[in-house]
């Protein structure tokens, strides 16, 4: 990749967005802001400063992409919206721009759909917030280029992202699909009694939160198996685990209810306490994240 100044187009100054132009701006890229929020100017310069010559802040969308290497897009979920970002985005970037969406429910073969050069059009979805959680899930569409692809990969990589290729369109990529899975089992046992909120939250902080940071599942059932790798995992104690039945956590509306009022009680609730959260979330992420690229070294 060049060692030109490279430039990031945000599309959508919410928290996303905002996470991203922070990411670019840390690794020393010009970014340029739009939103069609009244405060834009003020939100742009509250974050980044109000002299900072590499981040700009415009209600002109053109203005932004103009000479974009990455324009990621971070608009309402909404189809018609990207549908109609992405044809202005590719009237007025750079031919070179990848062009991506933040989305993780729209793919790229309904938004390129209709418009003139579909293959420029990719998912980019990161993991929130994206200048802190390295993954991005790069999703191509039906028409999306082999060189789109690559060159996502490339600008991410430059980011200090981890991207991932998800070859197929399935509805809430990977990482969510592995979020919801876990949720849906963590609330059944919360619902029966099992175990109480924080100390589910507990568990997998000090079980398979801490292993997957280190090994990822895969790698963690070669080591499960020991010198036999892998297959002797699945063909023993894996074979007995396999058969356990997971729940389905309950609908009614009352226990939702109760399981909501037990995350308030356990976690709290408010702006203060939110911040604190969120500080403790930031700092203790960073620092796991700090430890293993000093390993990796």
């Amino acid at each position: 990749m060049s060692d030109r100044q490279k430039t990031m187009a945000v599309v959508g100054a919410g928290v996303i967005g905002l996470s991203w132009a922070r990411l670019a701006r840390n690794h020393g890229w010009r970014v340029g802001i739009t939103d069609p929020r009244d405060d834009l100017d003020a939100l742009v310069a509250a974050t980044f400063g109000a002299d900072n010559p590499d981040v700009f802040a415009s209600h002109a969308l053109t203005d932004v992409v103009a000479e974009a290497d990455l324009v990621q897009e971070n608009g309402p979920e909404r189809l018609a919206v990207k549908h109609e970002l992405f044809g202005q985005f590719l009237d007025s970037a750079p031919e070179h721009a990848v062009l991506a969406t933040s989305s993780s429910s729209i793919g790229a073969t309904l938004i390129a759909d209709g418009l003139s050069a579909g293959d420029r059009v990719i998912v980019g979805h990161p993991f929130n917030p994206p200048e802190l959680m390295p993954l991005v899930e790069v999703v191509p569409g039906a028409q999306t280029s082999e060189s789109t692809l690559q060159n996502a990969l490339e600008l991410y990589r430059a980011l200090g992202r981890a991207p991932i290729v998800i070859r197929k369109e399935v509805p809430g990529f990977v990482a969510n699909r592995l979020q919801v899975a876990l949720t849906r089992e963590a609330q059944y046992l919360v619902e029966e009694g099992v175990v109480s909120v924080a100390d589910l939250d507990i568990a997998l902080q000090n079980s398979l939160g801490l292993r997957w940071a280190a090994t990822g599942l895969f790698e963690g059932n070669a080591l499960g198996g020991g010198p036999e790798g892998a297959r002797h995992l699945y063909e023993g104690v894996g074979a007995e685990v396999g058969k356990i039945a997971l729940g389905t956590p309950s609908a009614d509306p009352q226990v939702i209810e109760q399981l909501i009022e037990d995350i308030d009680s356990a976690y709290g609730t408010g702006q203060e306490n939110y911040q604190r959260l969120l500080a403790r979330r930031d700092e203790r992420t960073s620092a796991v994240l700090a430890a293993l690229r000093q390993l990796d070294a």
